[in-house]
This record gives C-alpha cells, structure tokens and sequence, in this order.
C-alpha cells in the first residue's frame, strides 16, 4: 500500500510542471481572446461655440475729494464744504440723490522725517506737517448717458475750486447670469450641428449617443475683441460688450 502511494506521488510531482505550464497557456488564450473580442468605442470630440453683443445696462463711477490741513478740524470742516458742493452738482446734473453714496471720511496725519547732525551722530526726526482728510462719491445708475456725460465735464468742479480726481466708469449687465445658460445651450446645440457635419461629409451613419459634455470658459469682451483667458475674462471698461460661450461635446460613433 506504501509503495501504490509513493508511486503515485511520484507521478503527481512529475506532471505538476507541465499541468501548470497548460493552465497557463489556458489562462492567457483567454484573457487574449477577451481582450481580441471586446469592442472598441468609436468617438467624436467637437467644439461649438456662441456669441452675442450685449449693452451694459449699468454704469458704477466713483470721485474723490481731498484736503490738507494743519489742523484736523479744519481739514473735515473743508472736506465736508467740498463733499457738499460736489453731491449738489451732481443732483443738478441729473443724478438723483438714490444713485449717490458717499464713504464715511478717512484721516490721515501728514508725517516727514528730518535728519540732524548733532556732534558725530545723525538723528532721526519724525515731524507732524498736518492732516489729509479724503472722502468718495460713487454712483450707481441705470441713466448711463448722463452719468457718463457727469464723469466727463467733471473738471467743472475743479474751476469751482473742489479738489476732485476721478476714474473711468464701469460698465455692467445685469442680466449677465441668465445670458450664460441660454448662450452654453446655443453653443452645445452649434457642437451638434459641427459633429454631424463632419459625420455626413465623411460618409459616416449619424452620430450615436453622447458620452460626454464640458463647460468651456465664458468670455465677456469689449465690442470686437476676440481676447481669450483661461479664468474667462469679465470687461467692465466697454459700453458695448461680446459674450462668447464653448462647449466641448464627445458622441459615439455607429
């Protein structure tokens, strides 16, 4: 009974080698065949794209007032003299008092540094010259002629004796958010179009199911301007503004 298990250990090592090189073999013909045999998804990848011109429908400007003065006091008692004049300008212009915000006044003490010898040191001396008061006028308003007409003749004010400087106006459109999802829809819908052009040129059957859809950068343009930005870019210096939507589609192909 030994010598039957011994010889037929015997046989199980001797074929173990080549059972595990067929079980191998075995293995691998199937993953091949698996591999050979799945299919293969044929795809497009298209771009499309929107634009639209849009006119700002607000219009944000700001001025500011600065005085200088030994004294504080009398430093905010001109500034607020000058603040006055300009916001009564302003209502009389055409700008409605709801449209004028003025900013709460900032106060700055005037310092220089004066440098004496004294024997063989340099001393450092910190000298009060005064106080410089500032103060902002901004409007906000839908009247953009007027406002923009305002921001141009500002210089009246400074043949009044108000010290005034002022920025450019900014432009914006409030409707802007609603805009973007109808020009993404136009651009996924201008995707289409481009895809199953290709398709038909190129003798193809249509186009199959959509695998994918990416959201490309909005780009808010002045007029004519075609500039580009990763971030997307957002002009608030142009009256007349071009918005430009992308899309990025992906179908399978029949």
């Amino acid at each position: 009974m030994n010598a039957n298990r011994r010889f037929f250990t015997w046989i199980v090592a001797l074929m173990a080698p080549s059972l595990a090189v067929v079980l191998a073999i075995h293995l691998a013909a199937s993953t091949w065949e698996r591999v050979r045999t799945k299919p293969v998804t044929r795809s497009l990848r298209v771009t499309g794209s929107a634009k639209q011109r849009i006119i700002s429908d607000l219009i944000e400007w700001q001025a500011d007032i600065a005085t200088e003065n030994a004294d504080r006091t009398a430093s905010y008692r001109t500034l607020h003299k000058h603040v006055e004049a300009a916001t009564q300008y302003l209502h009389e212009q055409g700008i409605p008092a709801d449209a004028v915000r003025v900013s709460a006044v900032s106060s700055t003490q005037r310092i220089e540094t004066e440098y004496i010898t004294v024997g063989d040191q340099r001393i450092q001396r910190r000298i009060p010259k005064g106080w410089s008061t500032r103060q902002s006028i901004s409007v906000r308003s839908g009247d953009i002629a007027t406002v923009e007409r305002v921001s141009r003749e500002i210089t009246q004010l400074l043949e009044r004796g108000i010290p005034v400087s002022s920025g450019a106006p900014r432009y914006h459109y409030t409707k802007l958010g609603k805009l973007k999802i109808d020009m993404l829809a136009r651009a996924a819908t201008n995707a289409r179009e481009r895809a199953a052009r290709i398709v038909r040129a190129a003798g193809g059957d249509g186009l199959g199911k959509l695998l994918a859809a990416d959201m490309g950068v909005i780009n808010v343009n002045p007029a004519n301007s075609t500039a580009t930005s990763w971030e997307g870019n957002n002009d608030k210096t142009s009256y007349e503004k071009d918005i430009i939507t992308i899309t990025h589609l992906t179908f399978e192909l029949p």
